[in-house]
């Protein structure tokens, strides 16, 4: 059973969103409830009525049976009549990425979504106003630094009080973010480590690797390269205990430190995988001028992010992921000519490629 979630809207009222806006956000948030119910866990048996749904569940037989219904028009699940009345069941893409045990499962990515995004985005008109994010008024921590916010880390102590370090419910959010990033890797990983052929990399570093799914299947598909993650030792602390690698899995290096202060390890190709976008142009750039500084010549650079047409005026999606750093970090998505012109500046120059995966996101490989 899912723990109830707030649903406060502090942008402008309650209820005072487009008809649009509201048909949008009831979608999301009939999918995130049958998620965090166990909904399609429970249909992964098969066919079952809404009785024996609620049963399952443990809840209500007619919020259940509306709640199936309501998902079956969003093709979430599939109505069958039969004798006794209406069965449900999943459909192909639901027993795919809804199912907790699927490789390609979303579960935790609608959970991270349901909990700390929806309640950011409750304060959009105050990020809107201020220009910044919105962790303080949206779960109560006051930090400028995206990731002591993304994982709800405490604030430092002042004087000779000493830090008090993570705490049950930071330690639970940094676990959360790093699965649900898990599942972008799931659905992504294959597809943004092929679009082009990285086998003339000998070294390969993932910065900011986070668990280590990216660079797990970057060794699976690159034998022959040697594979680390740099991340901060707290995120390797928690990679090493809660992310271990699947059996015959081949193995990945782990190395701590911070991207912006320790030394970066040597490479031939340096991995930013949805990294840049957390952070203003300026820092943007200064993290891309010290992996320029760190690689020699002929070092390549390999950029993951949703990437905006030029101009900046779409795809939609793109921009509201763009409304959701805003909301969460101090960044934003970007053009493939801007990003072209930051490598650029940093030292990578040559050969600079940008392609799509189908998806969200697209790939850029340039080298110094």
């Amino acid at each position: 059973m899912g723990k109830p979630r707030p649903s406060g809207r502090n942008s402008g009222g309650c209820g005072k969103g487009s008809a649009k806006e509201q048909k949008l956000l009831s979608r999301a948030e009939v999918l995130f409830t049958a998620s965090d119910l166990g909904l399609f866990d429970a249909l992964a048996l098969g066919p079952m009525d809404a009785a024996a749904v609620a049963r399952a569940l443990g809840s209500s037989p007619r919020g259940t049976r509306l709640l199936l219904e309501t998902c079956a028009s969003l093709g979430l699940v599939q109505w069958e009549d039969g004798m006794g009345g209406p069965t449900f069941a999943l459909t192909r893409l639901s027993r795919l990425f809804l199912l907790a045990g699927s490789p390609l499962s979303q579960c935790s990515m609608l959970r991270y979504l349901a909990g700390t995004t929806v309640q950011c985005w409750g304060e959009l008109g105050g990020a809107v106003r201020e220009g910044r994010s919105q962790y303080a008024q949206a779960v109560g921590v006051a930090t400028w630094e995206p990731f002591k916010a993304i994982y709800r880390c405490p604030a430092p102590h002042s004087g000779t009080t000493p830090h008090p370090g993570p705490t049950p419910r930071s330690h639970a959010e940094r676990l959360l973010f790093m699965q649900a990033l898990q599942d972008t890797w799931s659905v992504y990983g294959e597809r943004v480590l092929t679009a082009f052929d990285l086998s003339e990399f000998r070294v390969i570093c993932d910065i900011g690797g986070g668990s280590g799914a990216l660079a797990t299947a970057c060794a699976r598909l690159y034998p022959t390269s040697l594979v680390s993650v740099f991340d901060t030792p707290d995120v390797v602390a928690a990679a090493r205990t809660h992310f271990r690698p699947p059996r015959g899995a081949p193995p990945i290096r782990f190395l701590g430190g911070d991207f912006f202060r320790s030394r970066l390890p040597s490479a031939d190709l340096y991995i930013l995988a949805r990294v840049l976008h957390d952070w203003t142009d300026a820092d943007a750039a200064r993290l891309l001028g010290r992996i320029g500084r760190a690689g020699g010549r002929g070092t390549a650079l390999l950029l993951v992010e949703a990437v905006l047409t030029p101009g900046g005026c779409g795809p939609v999606r793109t921009l509201l992921l763009s409304l959701t750093m805003l909301l969460q970090t101090q960044g934003r998505e970007r053009t493939e000519a801007e990003y072209q012109n930051m490598a650029a500046a940093a030292g990578f120059t040559r050969c600079f490629q940008c392609r799509p995966t189908g998806g969200d996101l697209n790939v850029m490989l340039t080298r110094k």
